[in-house]
């Protein structure tokens, strides 16, 4: 079996939400675990080996986990993988060759250890933030105003999923760019979280085309004492940075201001990127179909089709250029129909599948004749 057969098919499971992996069937008798199972936590994976008698675990980095899959390649012959959708299984025969399969799932697995989140906020209620009691969800006292307290766990959901993928990073540094940060709530808020929760030294940069906008956030963050948060008044496609940036956070950019929020992170090889996209016109006003003209018949469908499929390329272009990418729920759909967080990070993914990412953009664009940003 050849290694990179088995490593493109991990690539292609891991793009689906893989709750736990089970790995038995030993080569030989005489190898030291009988089995292997990997169940995700969301900021990683809790690995344990079993013996005849005993159990070791260790924990893995998301980065790092289909590396240590392949690891157990000598010692196991059966891989399964089960996710909130599919079941996966990757076999190997005595002769070397490798199957696959994928199936519906039988039961939803959920692993992680959460005890209702929803009491154990990171912005804790009774805590004085500025910034939140400014945008009239805390009172001056730190408590959460009733009418707001949806808007309080949109935040507070927000900052989960930076803090899912950050906190076992050892960061002492960390230089942020927000573009399009329009009147900047989170972006202050984004600030506080790595300054005053995860003591991280921070450096934040706000970018907006409004002048109005940028003199009243950079008049709050003096007012905050917020000293490395500045705010500055120009364009995402006609931005530079002469400095090494950690992180890109766009929330709600509007149409291919978010592809050029991406590519200005691709370009300066950002480790990680947030974004939640906005209004999304570019590929509506193109697409269409010659095989398929029902997808494209309906004005409402179409504007959904082309939505998803914008978000589909950016993904695909994310993970063509090195990224680990997944696609998330933000807020629910009674708040927002835009509710979806791209989330990705600088990963070693080889240049076969990536080629393969970028070759599924362009099919796609073959297929409904459209030029994406």
């Amino acid at each position: 079996m050849e290694i990179n057969q088995f490593k493109e098919k991990l690539n292609e499971i891991f793009q689906n939400n893989i709750a736990k992996i089970v790995i038995s069937n030993k080569t030989k008798k005489s190898n030291e675990y009988r089995r292997v199972e990997i169940f995700n936590k969301n900021t990683h994976y809790m690995l344990t080996k079993f013996t005849d008698k005993q159990a070791f675990t260790e924990n893995v980095l998301i980065d790092n986990i289909q590396d240590k899959i392949c690891e157990f390649l000598p010692e196991f012959k059966q891989f399964n993988f089960f996710g909130t959708e599919y079941e996966f299984a990757l076999k190997i025969s005595k002769s070397g060759d490798l199957f696959f399969t994928k199936s519906c799932v039988k039961k939803v697995i959920n692993v992680t250890n959460t005890n209702n989140r929803t009491k154990n906020y990171i912005f804790k209620e009774g805590e004085i933030i500025e910034p939140l009691i400014d945008m009239g969800i805390f009172t001056q006292e730190g408590k959460v105003v009733r009418s707001m307290y949806d808007k309080y766990k949109q935040i507070n959901r927000f900052i989960e999923l930076i803090d899912d993928y950050i906190k076992d990073y050892k960061l002492q540094t960390i230089n942020i760019v927000d573009f399009g940060c329009g009147k900047s709530y989170l972006t202050f808020l984004v600030y506080y979280y790595f300054k005053f929760i995860r003591k991280i030294d921070i450096k934040m940069t706000g970018l907006d085309l409004k002048a109005d906008v940028i003199e009243k956030c950079n008049k709050a963050a003096q007012k905050y004492g917020y000293n490395n948060l500045q705010f500055k008044l120009g364009n995402i496609n006609e931005y530079n940075s002469n400095e090494k940036i950690d992180m890109i956070i766009t929330l709600h950019a509007c149409d291919t201001a978010t592809d050029y929020a991406l590519y200005n992170a691709i370009k300066w090889g950002v480790p990680l990127i947030f974004s939640v996209p906005c209004c999304q016109h570019e590929v509506n006003q193109q697409i269409k179909s010659r095989t398929l003209p029902i997808i494209t018949r309906y004005g409402l469908i179409k504007e959904r089709i082309a939505s998803d499929f914008t978000d589909i390329v950016r993904c695909n272009l994310l993970r063509a250029m090195s990224y680990n990418v997944d696609m998330i729920e933000f807020v629910g759909f009674e708040h927002t129909p835009k509710n979806l967080l791209i989330r990705a990070n600088l990963a070693k993914i080889p240049l076969d599948v990536r080629k393969n990412y970028q070759a599924e953009v362009e099919d796609l664009m073959s297929a409904f004749d459209f030029n994406q940003t």
